[in-house]
């Protein structure tokens, strides 16, 4: 909608600007005026203010002014309309399209709220994106919202103010990304989210080592800092580089196809998972294989034995196909 009424705004002033030098070059070339005599004749001609014309007129300078005046009143009063729709609703438009932003987001809940939509953020946002996850993305960078706000949900403003950590539905939201390049701002940010939401999961990035522990004591349920990742991962291409190559196809093989799946147990029986993954029989069911568990204690177990015993409040991450994976999922409606 954005575009079509910029899109309008451009023609009125194209209009405007083609009636102009089509007036001017008609009094210089048919009535043989000046450049500056035809411009004010073109100027008084298509006002209609009514002043004489600067020197007698041919006939056919006087049809072409006929002409002229009848294009112009229409043109004018299109363009006009239409510019002084643009200046004067702009503001009323925004708030249109904020009011509507904001009825989406309060619908929400569940959901992820990523602070700071740079590299980063960009980055969270379509990984959410290929697991169909719910998003809301918090930007005080106008322009930049502009470009995307039709593909995804935005907040304007800054996330260090509780009040747009609450327009973003912190209070009913799953998880929180804080992406801020500023450790900073992301330290602020952590307190406030554990502040208004004690449940909510908190991932925070970080640039310094020494912004490790403060964002930890802060409240962030895990700090990540990339480019810390990101040299570990090139040193382990260089060591294992298929390995990693392998590691690195494992999640997510294009946009919409998933490979690793965790599962909670309370999602795939009916008894309060006091069952053995040997009595699930993924791998017939599904042709999925499971290569970890996760305990109630938050202890991982990799490539857990069959008797494993699966306990409530746990998790198994399964590893298949993606046509098993959603084989699975629509079995169990995950």
């Amino acid at each position: 909608m954005v575009i079509i009424f910029k899109s309008r705004f451009r023609i009125a002033l194209l209009l405007l600007i083609s009636i102009l030098l089509i007036g001017v070059l008609g009094y210089r070339y048919i009535a043989y005026y000046t450049w500056v005599d035809a411009l004010y004749m073109t100027v008084i001609t298509i006002s209609t203010v009514g002043f004489s014309e600067v020197a007698p007129l041919n006939n056919a300078a006087k049809l072409f002014t006929v002409g002229l005046i009848s294009s112009s009143v229409l043109t004018l009063a299109y363009s006009i309309s239409i510019i002084t729709e643009y200046l004067m609703d702009k503001n009323s438009f925004e708030q249109f399209k904020n009011r509507k932003m904001k009825k989406k987001i309060d619908k929400l809940s569940n959901h992820i709220i990523i602070c700071g939509f740079g590299r980063n953020g960009k980055q969270a946002a379509q990984k959410l994106s290929s697991y169909k996850r719910p998003f809301v993305v918090i930007e005080k960078d106008k322009d930049l919202i502009e470009r995307y706000d039709d593909d995804m949900l935005f907040v304007h403003g800054n996330a260090n103010e509780d009040e747009v950590l609450l327009e973003s539905g912190i209070e009913s939201a799953h998880s929180i990304i804080v992406a801020l390049p500023n450790d900073a701002d992301n330290l602020f940010v952590v307190l406030s989210a554990r502040q208004i939401n004690k449940k909510i999961g908190i991932i925070s990035r970080a640039s310094q080592e020494a912004s490790y522990k403060k964002l930890k004591l802060a409240g962030a349920n895990n700090v990540i800092m990339p480019d810390k990742i990101g040299g570990d991962h090139m040193a382990s291409l260089v060591v294992m580089p298929d390995l990693v190559e392998f590691l690195d196809n494992l999640s997510i093989l294009d946009d919409n196809k998933v490979n690793v799946e965790e599962v909670a147990i309370e999602a795939i029986t009916s008894n309060g998972g006091l069952q053995t993954i040997k009595d699930l029989d993924f791998r017939n069911r599904t042709g999925c294989s499971i290569i970890g568990y996760k305990t109630p204690e938050r202890e991982y177990i990799i490539n857990p034995e069959a008797t494993t015993v699966l306990r409530p409040n746990s998790k198994i991450i399964v590893l298949g196909r993606p046509e098993q994976i959603l084989a699975l999922n629509k079995m169990f409606d995950i």
